[in-house]
Parts: C-alpha cells; sequence; structure tokens
C-alpha cells in the first residue's frame, strides 16, 4: 500500500486486506439492514405514536429473551459456526415475513394503516417491527464483537473508523436504493420484496465473513494469528466460548466496568429514542401514504449516512488517538444537548433532518468506533455473551425511558425546549461517565486484562 494511502487511512502496511474485507462485510450488514429499517419505521407511526411507544416495551422484552438465548447458542458453538448461525436465522425469518405479506396482499389486504389493512397485515407489521428492532442491535453487537477478536486495541483505535465507512456506504446505498423505490410505486408488495433484498444482502454477508476468517486466521497482521501461534488449547479457548446461557447478564451485573459501558448505553439510547420519537412526528404530521412514510425515513437515514460518512473520512480515522476514547465518547452528550436546543427555537422539517444527520454522524462516525474499542480489553465471552446483553437488552432498556420521557412531556404539553433543558443533566452524566470509561479501558489495557486467548 502507497505511502499516501496509508497516511489518510491510518492504517498499517500489510493490514489493507483485513481491512477491506472487513468494510465489505459491514457494507453488506448494514445495507441489508436499510432496506429494513424504513420499512418497520413506516409500520411503527403508522396507527399513531401511542401504539409505537408500546411496540418500544414489547420490544425491551423481546431484546433480554433474544440475547439469553443466542448465549446458549455461544456456550455451544465456535466462532466460524454461531455468527453464520445468526445470519442465516435473520434469512430465515425475512423470508418468512414477507412470505405471508405476498399471501395476504395475494388475497386482497392491504398495508397496515390503510383501509386495506387485515389482522394479518397488521400482525406481521407490528411482529417485524419488534422483531427488527431487537435483530438491529443483534446483528451489530455481533459484527463489533468479531471485529475486537479479529483486531487489537491499537489497530481499533486506528482502524475501526476505516471499516465504519463500509458499513456507511453499505446504508447510504440501502437507503438511496429504498427512497427511489418506494418513491416509484404504491404497491401492496413494496415490504415483502424490501425484505427479500435485504435477505440477499445478509446472504452475502455471511460469505465475506467466512473469508474474512479465514484471512485473518492466516494473517501476521491479526489477532487471531498471534492466538494460533500460542497453541491449539489457546484457539480453541478463542473459538468455542462455553459456559452457560445466563453467564453474559451475570457478568454485565457484576462487572462494574461493563455495567459502566451499559450506563453509557442507555443514556445514548434515551437521547435517540426521543430524537427518533420527535422525528416521526415530523414524518407523520407531513406524509399522506404509506409509501410517502417509507420515502421519507428512507430519505432521513440517507442523509444522516451520508454525515456520517463524511465525519468518517475527515474527523474520525484521527480523532480517537488524539483525544482518547474518553473525550471522543464525550462529545455525543454535547452534540445532543446542542441539537435539542436549536430545534427548540426552530421545529422545522429541515432542522430536524439536520439535527438527526448530526446526531447520527456523531454517534456512528464518533462514538461508536471508540465505543467498541471498550471491549477490545474484555475476555471472549464477554464480547460474545455479555456484549450483546448491553448493546441490545440495556439499549432498547433505554429506548423505553426516552419513550417514557417523551410520552411525559408531551402529555403535560410541553414545548421542545423542556426537551432540552431534560436533556442537560443527562448529558452531565454521560459525559462524566465517558471520561471514566476510557480511563478505565486504559488501565485494563496497561494491565493486559484481556489477552487474546482468555480462558471464559
Amino acid at each position: 500500500m502507497a505511502d499516501w494511502a496509508a497516511r489518510l487511512l491510518n492504517i498499517k502496511r500489510g493490514e489493507l486486506p483485513l481491512g477491506l474485507l472487513a468494510a465489505l462485510f459491514y457494507f453488506c450488514v448494514l445495507c441489508g439492514y436499510f432496506f429494513l429499517r424504513p420499512v418497520r419505521d413506516a409500520m411503527g407511526v403508522s396507527r399513531g405514536m401511542s401504539e409505537l411507544r408500546w411496540l418500544f416495551v414489547l420490544t425491551s422484552v423481546s431484546s433480554l429473551v433474544i440475547v439469553l438465548l443466542f448465549g446458549g447458542v455461544v456456550s455451544r458453538f465456535d466462532r466460524r459456526r454461531f455468527i453464520p448461525i445468526g445470519y442465516l436465522f435473520v434469512i430465515v425469518c425475512l423470508f418468512g415475513f414477507s412470505t405471508l405479506l405476498i399471501a395476504d396482499a395475494g388475497a386482497g389486504g392491504g398495508l397496515i394503516g390503510t383501509d386495506a389493512e387485515t389482522g394479518v397485515a397488521r400482525g406481521v407489521g407490528y411482529t417485524f417491527y419488534v422483531w427488527l428492532s431487537v435483530i438491529n442491535l443483534f446483528v451489530n453487537s455481533l459484527f463489533w464483537a468479531f471485529m475486537v477478536d479479529v483486531f487489537n486495541v491499537d489497530q481499533g483505535k486506528r482502524m475501526f473508523a476505516f471499516i465504519g465507512i463500509g458499513g456507511t456506504s453499505g446504508a447510504i446505498v440501502g437507503g438511496w436504493a429504498t427512497n427511489v423505490i418506494s418513491g416509484m410505486t404504491e404497491s401492496v408488495y413494496l415490504p415483502a420484496g424490501l425484505m427479500l433484498m435485504g435477505a440477499t444482502l445478509f446472504g452475502a454477508a455471511i460469505v465475506v465473513m467466512l473469508t474474512l476468517d479465514k484471512a485473518a486466521g492466516a494473517s501476521e497482521h491479526s489477532r487471531l494469528a498471534s492466538v494460533v501461534s500460542t497453541g491449539e488449547n489457546a484457539l480453541k479457548n478463542v473459538e468455542q466460548i462455553g459456559g452457560s446461557f445466563w453467564e453474559g447478564a451475570h457478568a454485565v451485573a457484576t462487572s462494574p466496568y461493563l455495567l459502566g459501558i451499559g450506563g453509557y448505553i442507555i443514556l445514548l439510547a434515551i437521547s435517540n429514542t426521543m430524537i427518533y420519537f420527535t422525528q416521526a412526528n415530523v414524518i407523520l404530521d407531513n406524509t399522506d401514504t404509506f409509501s410517502q412514510r417509507v420515502g421519507s425515513f428512507a430519505l432521513f437515514d440517507m442523509l444522516a449516512q451520508i454525515a456520517t460518512l463524511i465525519t468518517q473520512v475527515f474527523i474520525t480515522t484521527r480523532l480517537i488517538r488524539r483525544l482518547g476514547v474518553g473525550w471522543t465518547l464525550s462529545i455525543l452528550p454535547l452534540v445532543t444537548v446542542a441539537g435539542f436546543t436549536v430545534l427548540a427555537f426552530w421545529p422545522l422539517y429541515g432542522v430536524m433532518a439536520l439535527f438527526q444527520a448530526l446526531h447520527r454522524a456523531t454517534r456512528h462516525a464518533v462514538s461508536r468506533p471508540a465505543r467498541e474499542s471498550l471491549f477490545s480489553v474484555v475476555p471472549a465471552s464477554e464480547k460474545y455473551k455479555a456484549k450483546p446483553v448491553v448493546d441490545v437488552f440495556l439499549y432498547r432498556g433505554g429506548d423505553v425511558a426516552g419513550a417514557g420521557i417523551d410520552g411525559a412531556l408531551r402529555a403535560l404539553g410541553l414545548a421542545l425546549g423542556w426537551v432540552a433543558a431534560a436533556t442537560v443533566p443527562l448529558a452531565a452524566l454521560w459525559t462524566v461517565l465517558s471520561i471514566g470509561l476510557g480511563r478505565a479501558q486504559a488501565r485494563r489495557d496497561e494491565g493486559g486484562q484481556a489477552a487474546p486467548a482468555a480462558a471464559t
């Protein structure tokens, strides 16, 4: 790799092939998801905001069941099997949802929220909303857990932003394609068609993941290669996690470090949910049909991902190394307070789109790489068992809290200025926690608490 490219991407010589495969893996995952996300969001708001809040509660409960069941899968299979199993589960479910919707449409049924809507459409729509809300965090958590297995702490600080660019590119393609397709048709078959497109991309993600796993095991620039060189027993410890299905929840409950990460996730979810409900209200007030709602959500997603890509290319690649993990994590709370303050004075569609784009860009391009690097210093069992508990269950718990805060403020008839005021104490706590987590990670890294072959 040329020296100028190495400086631009912040990647050392020999790391590029693994980085490109990882970026392609994430491209497939997020491109597939962003064919599905606008469909989910349109289904969620079709019958109003009150039912959407109940869907958040169902999602939180379902997420705990899913992560515990996955903990059992992790205990019994090695990484080469349980990661493809997870994505295959997604594909099978998508084929199931699309088959039900196609059959209902063929029998004369309509989309959720329309006059021709059937009980089947409504049941599938709400089930799909809850399912995808859980699966979204699950597949992302699984991806990043694999990344911190492939790359060490130093590589994570340098390369996770580059890998994130691959995912952001996939999200832009998926959001753009969904926006275009939804603008071309009002067909009742639209949701099913988008689901099948998403399933195809998750299938491609499995192929890329297996290719990356093989390449990483043979590369001297991979954390996995260093594990292989330590002997057969060490490799077995990494590939087959063992233990029990509830071990991840127990680890989170008893580890101050993991509880700190969980607290960060909850505060992040609260802020994100308050933004999400504000955005959903704006879209619901400005659209009339299901396809228009799908297109609007897809447009918001695409704009946000473009902002994320620009941030990743020009800012993130060196930000973590210069500021450190803790101070990088603290940027998102400040963006949240500033955005709600501006929105309180100018509650316009364009302002909402800009705020949502900046918040998501900070969340994915700045906060996400720093947050994922926190798991570089934990044992394998915590990466694959405790991490989903934090990323999925605690995140969705934060969603419920955020929905409750938003509902209470709206029930009282309070303006957006009060929403902005409510974020100030949360942001202060969030900032302090961010800095503390950065220091805790540095101490663990210096102490070598997460050797690649750590026994579980």
